[in-house]
């Protein structure tokens, strides 16, 4: 049957995509379906036809899922912050389990797979120790700050967001009660102009220390002081600081920071380990989950205290002070000069001195301190970006042989690509978990574990090949949030 645009369709949701959209079938056309749930029966509306499948928007529920909720958050449909808020948490944790798992069997390859329970929540909301609100104004002229509603740039007037922290509503009353009495302007992407582009917090859970950081489109605010007076009276407040970005784009800071009072970042603690954090460091944004997947890298790792260590894509050293704990020796390489000076400066800041950071291109380092004869590992840990690991670090880990790999990956499409060509290499997968860092959201982070066999099997994967592969799926993900 031909369906067009603007057909409304009675579909029961079947499945749900990898960002959280249903997905149903009527007579065999497949239709994927923003906010609804698996078990749902709805009305939806066609909005864009395809031959084989269709993109449409949920008119009616007509018998709701045993597994829908009523979302904690009033603006939980049209925000674009949370993509599951309408789904039990339960069934979160069942969903993303299962989305680790097809995509080890359908991009990996692999039968049988060594899972662990997906590590979940006590309490699913307010974990987010950061959040960048952008500030903008609404059709009257008021000013507005909260999230970007779903694939836009329009903002949703909502400063309670249920993810952050109470604290965040506070800051933001006070920040845009300044920019009311005096005048401040809110920045314009269509034209480029005003002066507040986003409000940046940072929290220390451990510590209760708040960091505030106005990213401007200029050099300098005005009437500062008050706004740093206001600001002071909010228990915990340590950092107060601008980042100037006057560029034409979507990235959110700049990389000029200046302090307007206090000291340029905040601490925190992560199991033992302290950490310094400023506006420009990544740090995982929940500190809960963030102790439950370093905590089950490390128990993965197997470390007696004889091992030496390559942590790739080390960003601040997070994962590599974690190790450092129970290994000989711990090295770290990141891209970012600016994370290794952070990196260097925690492991100062705790006394560890088995660990040593390089800055550079995991893929370049690794490869040109192998060929020296200078790096050899027991244990090699990697966090790549959603890209996964380059081939040629990949062929560098196989080459020094280390006994175990313990892979972080926050994308298993890539992951299940990486560890088909790691197992094809002589190295056996041996355990796998999910850790759920994000709730209410499509994302989930998987920690595996791959052992040294000994003997290389006489297979070969042709990892370019796995790429278009992996890039067509992704491209169909894309073509299905649309």
């Amino acid at each position: 049957m031909n369906y067009q645009k603007n057909d409304i369709l009675t579909v029961t949701i079947e499945d749900m995509g990898h960002d959280g959209e249903g997905i149903g079938k009527a007579d065999g056309y497949t239709l994927f379906v923003k906010d609804a749930v698996i078990g749902d029966v709805i009305e939806a509306k066609i909005m864009k036809a395809k031959k084989n499948y269709a993109y449409a928007r949920m008119m009616r529920i007509l018998e709701p899922s045993p597994h829908r909720v009523e979302p904690v958050c009033p603006m939980a449909r049209p925000c674009g912050g949370c993509q599951l808020q309408m789904m039990d948490y339960q069934e979160q944790l069942r969903f993303k389990q299962k989305k680790i798992e097809d995509n080890l069997r359908r991009i990996g390859g692999f039968e049988q797979i060594p899972m662990e329970p997906i590590l979940g929540m006590e309490q699913p909301f307010r974990y987010r120790n950061k959040a960048q609100f952008p500030v903008g104004t609404d059709k009257e002229g008021n000013l507005v700050t909260g999230f970007y509603a779903g694939r836009t740039h329009d903002i949703i007037n909502n400063r309670n967001c249920y993810l952050g922290v109470e604290e965040n509503r506070q800051v933001l009353d006070v920040v845009l009660g300044w920019m009311e009495k005096y005048g401040v302007s809110a920045y314009d992407e269509k034209t480029g102009t005003g002066l507040v582009r986003h409000i940046l917090i940072r929290y220390g859970f451990k510590t209760g220390e708040m960091m505030v950081c106005l990213v401007i489109n200029g050099e300098r605010v005005p009437k500062q002081e008050a706004l740093v007076e206001r600001l002071r009276e909010i228990s915990g407040m340590t950092s107060i600081t601008t980042s100037t970005n006057q560029e034409r784009t979507n990235v959110i800071m700049g990389s000029k920071i200046r302090t307007l009072w206090g000291t340029p970042y905040i601490s925190d603690y992560i199991g033992e380990v302290k950490y310094q954090i400023s506006p420009l460091s990544f740090y995982q944004v929940n500190p809960v989950q963030t102790e439950k997947l370093y905590g089950t890298a490390l128990e993965y790792a197997g470390l007696d205290g004889n091992e030496t260590v390559w942590d790739l894509y080390c960003g601040i050293g997070t994962i590599s002070l974690f190790l450092a704990q129970k290994a000989k020796k711990v090295y770290g390489v990141e891209i970012v000069p600016a994370a290794i000076e952070d990196a260097r400066r925690n492991a100062e800041l705790n006394g560890i001195t088995n660990a040593e950071f390089f800055v550079g291109k995991a893929e370049e380092v690794l490869p040109e301190m192998y060929a020296k004869g200078e790096a050899r590992a027991d244990v090699i840990v990697v966090d790549p970006p959603r890209k996964g690991c380059d081939a040629a670090l990949l062929e560098t880990v196989v080459k020094m042989q280390p006994e175990r790999i313990v892979y972080v990956s926050c994308d298993s499409a890539t992951l299940a690509r990486d560890l088909k060509w790691l197992c094809a290499e002589g190295y056996e997968l041996k355990r796998v978990r999910g850790v759920d860092m994000f709730p209410m959201t499509g994302h989930v982070e998987t920690v595996c574990l791959l052992s040294n066999r000994k003997s290389k099997p006489d297979t070969h994967v042709d990892l370019t090949l796995d790429m278009e592969d992996y890039y067509r799926i992704k491209d169909q993900e894309k073509q299905s949030n649309k």
